[in-house]
């Protein structure tokens, strides 16, 4: 999840603004999350599949 269109439940600003102590340290949080998380459906399908060809690739030289 993104924080650029979440809204602060404590002054109701954006987050991604950072304006109040608490949306700062959500903006943190957020940015510290997991790499594979920040990732869009299309990026992770992309992955895999480059992960699928290297292992076919390296499956057929071995044969």
């Amino acid at each position: 999840m993104t924080y650029d269109r979440l809204v602060c439940a404590n002054c109701a600003a954006p987050v991604s603004e950072g304006r109040c102590p608490v949306c700062r340290a959500n903006r943190e949080r957020l940015q510290q999350e997991n790499f594979l998380a920040n990732l869009s459906p299309l990026a992770l399908i992309a992955l895999l599949t480059v992960l699928v060809a290297a292992v076919a690739l390296l499956a057929h030289q071995a044969a």
